[in-house]
């Protein structure tokens, strides 16, 4: 059977109760468009998001986003529906970084970083996935994730308080949003919230759309090239691990909703997404991950092909081609960034907790609590060292007290008959 040949399900126009439309199946191609126009607007939301923190340009990262999902899908060969958007967890090495040598130095991170992973794929096609299971356990995912999300508190708060109203007006609307509404509409309130906040934004003054009149209509996306230092692409060690557990996690979930063992397709996935990230270090995009945003889109509408995942791709570059676009998103007013940040860094947060919740880790353990502690404090206080050329953020530190904190004092506690796990 041919990579772009899917098969119709059923009539290709209703989907029977307890079945789904499965990662080779699609729907007629009306049905197949307008899904994949769903899953558009579920990953522009946080997509966009990203290059607007991060000031990179918006219109490159979508470019590469829709181009990395093309190549995951091509690598994976349409047995994996994912969507490849910007990830979160670039965003306080990326502004470590540039604070101290500029974006080219930024985007070199991105780039090793997307190297990295590709080569724990080709690891993980070669020995398994049991490894990564024994170096990531919940505990240790959880924090690295929790001081992802609160090491960015401080940004946050600087955004917010240059631009109070604005952004209190956008955290209003973002919570109001999801309260209100139900399903799709509730996991898109972020990008709700930032459309009121930019709206009321031109109503205050805070916008100024002169950029947006001069922009063009249609025009390649503006690249940018990285310049590679050790001292700043350390910055981005911690990445990778989190990449490798949002892969891994998001490959368990499509398994489970699709009644497939999908376990061979980590090792390629892990390699796409790096490849992905690697293409965008070089062009000027944020780094990218596995959407959980889609899933939740396949999850809704019970369609999982892949045919979907190509339209969106195709849909992202086409948009990205457009300056006039770049030019709106790029005037997003601070205080929208501020108001989005109170709940979108929260939310980071809280998703390392929900690893801890889901995982069922036991803090009654003295060495799963004191690890997790210790890393909390190191992460959010951004308890940093230098050496010589070299400075070590809270993240990379926390980081390194949770992976390695773990293994050394749960080895121990196996010794004296106390263990972990």
């Amino acid at each position: 059977m041919s990579l772009f040949s899917w098969t119709l399900h059923g009539d290709g126009k209703s989907i029977r109760a307890g079945e789904v439309v499965q990662p080779e199946e699609r729907l007629t191609w009306p049905r197949t468009i307008g899904i994949g126009v769903q899953h558009i607007v579920a990953m522009f939301g946080a997509t966009f998001l990203v290059p607007i923190l991060t000031h990179l340009p918006p219109t490159t990262t979508l470019f590469f986003s829709g181009v990395g999902t093309m190549l995951f899908l091509l690598i994976t060969r349409n047995k994996l529906p994912s969507y490849l958007g910007s990830s979160f967890a670039f965003l306080a090495p990326i502004a470590a970084a540039v604070s101290k040598g500029g974006m080219a130095q930024a985007l070199g991170g991105v780039v090793a970083t997307g190297v990295l992973l590709a080569i724990v794929g080709l690891i993980v096609n070669y020995f398994g996935i049991n490894w990564i299971n024994w170096l990531l356990p919940p505990v240790v995912t959880g924090s690295i994730v929790m001081i992802i999300g609160l090491n960015l508190a401080g940004a946050a708060k600087n955004n917010f308080s240059q631009q109070p109203l604005v952004a209190i007006v956008t955290l209003l609307a973002v919570m109001l949003i999801g309260a209100v509404t139900k399903g799709f509409f509730s996991r898109i309130s972020i990008f709700g919230g930032v459309v009121v906040g930019y709206l009321f934004g031109i109503m205050h003054g805070d916008v100024k759309m002169a950029s947006v009149t001069a922009a063009k209509w249609l025009a390649m996306p503006h690249f940018t090239s990285p310049s590679f230092k050790m001292s700043a692409m350390v910055l981005f060690l911690p990445v990778v691990l989190v990449l490798m557990a949002e892969n891994v996690g998001h490959i368990k979930a499509v398994s489970v909703m699709t009644g497939k063992n999908l376990d061979d397709q980590v090792g390629k996935a892990l390699f796409a997404d790096g490849l992905s990230t690697t293409l965008a270090g070089i062009g000027g995009g944020s780094g990218t991950t596995t959407y959980a945003e889609n899933i939740g889109t396949m999850a809704a509408s019970r369609i999982y092909s892949t045919a979907a995942y190509w339209i969106a791709a195709l849909g992202a570059v086409l948009l990205s081609l457009c300056p006039k676009f770049g030019a709106i998103l790029s005037l997003t007013p601070v205080g929208v960034l501020g108001g989005v940040g109170l709940v979108l860094y929260g939310m980071i947060a809280v998703l390392g907790a929900k690893i801890w919740i889901e995982s069922k880790v036991n803090f009654g353990i003295t060495q799963n609590l004191m690890v997790v502690a210790a890393t909390l404090i190191i992460g959010v206080s951004d308890m940093s060292w230098t050496h010589g050329n070299y400075t070590f953020t809270g993240i990379v530190n926390g980081t390194l007290v949770a992976v390695v904190g773990y293994r050394v004092f749960n080895g121990l506690a196996k010794m004296v008959g106390n263990p972990a796990e």
